[in-house]
């Protein structure tokens, strides 16, 4: 059977009116295919946040929170670093004392063993806290020196670790001067014996986190204000470092979209490519870092500052930890 014209119809697309008139079927078939991938279109421009999320203060009166990262329940771990403690916020909505004192941790990472892997800051050490609270000692020093003050962690699938390793002098420190020549991003092998310092040429690393499927490192260089992306080898070393974009930031996630969620005044996405997408108004002087947690693992948790926010995403971390 032919088809008919269609004459003097009017159909809604996203709530925009379209009228056909007096057009054949076959002249029509082109407008109705872009009709068609309007919805496909709308989606790849949304934002992160979820319909009609607001940012919600869950907890306030801290000094300074950092190190969020979430157990594999979504409970979410941070730290209040001037006071000196590990603070938890269940799933449930309450807050609790994890650890105290806590080695004046700052960022943390839980590995696939629930044990929670800390910046330990108080003796420039990178720490693993049991599910029992015993604490080993994974790093120290570098080829007879001390580390400058592990900042932030990230563990790869296979157990390794990278941590960047800036100098900020701490008030609670015997010395005022770094012992290493360079503020670098270290790896420590799953094996927890092998130490290497696997970058030679920033300025400040701070925030990192690396793919889940362990191919991927972003490393921010904050004093540079820039973040780069690596290429993971099997043996932990880096290669093929390309530029990201031009922001550094404090502390970094990764969504299943691949977009970068980068942090210092609010929250910035980027997508994969660098580009822009979303941001993220904190009412805080600085947002120090971010983690997804909750049980669906779509809730954007952010330390900043004095307080503890959250706010709801339309999509889910990529990272189980972070």
């Amino acid at each position: 059977m032919r088809h008919q014209g269609l004459k003097n119809k009017a159909c809604f697309f996203h709530g925009v009116a379209v009228q056909f008139v007096s057009h054949s079927f076959s002249t029509m078939k082109p407008l109705l295919s872009l009709l068609c991938f309007l919805p496909v279109l709308a989606a790849f421009g949304a934002g992160v946040v979820a319909p009609d999320a607001k940012l919600e203060k869950l907890s306030g009166g801290f000094q300074f929170t950092e190190g969020p990262t979430a157990d594999h329940s979504g409970n979410v771990f941070f730290v209040d670093q001037p006071n000196n403690r590990i603070l938890e916020w269940s799933t449930a909505g309450k807050l609790s004392v994890f650890l105290e004192p806590s080695g004046r941790a700052n960022g943390m990472y839980f590995d696939a063993h629930d044990n929670l892997i800390a910046c330990a800051d108080e003796h420039n050490e990178l720490w693993s806290i049991a599910p029992d609270k015993k604490v080993t000692v994974l790093a120290k020093d570098f080829q007879g020196h001390y580390l400058n003050g592990p900042n932030d962690v990230w563990v790869a699938p296979d157990g390794g670790m990278y941590f960047t390793d800036p100098f900020y002098r701490r008030s609670w420190w015997n010395h005022t001067t770094m012992s290493l020549t360079n503020e670098e991003v270290f790896h420590l092998a799953a094996d927890r014996k092998t130490l290497t310092r696997v970058t030679d040429d920033l300025k400040q690393p701070n925030g990192i986190i690396g793919s889940p499927d362990g191919k991927k490192l972003f490393v921010s260089d904050i004093r540079a204000g820039e973040t780069w992306r690596y290429d993971l080898q099997p043996d932990g070393s880096l290669t093929n470092k390309t530029f990201f974009c031009k922001l550094g930031s404090d502390g970094m996630t990764l969504d299943t979209e691949g977009n970068l969620y980068l942090t210092g005044r609010g929250v910035t996405v980027f997508d994969a490519t660098g580009k822009r997408i979303d941001h993220i108004d904190v009412p805080e002087k600085w947002s120090a870092n971010v983690c997804f947690g909750g049980a669906d693992h779509k809730t954007l948790f952010i330390t900043a500052s004095e307080s503890l926010y959250s706010i709801r995403l339309r999509v889910a971390g990529a990272n189980p930890a972070k």
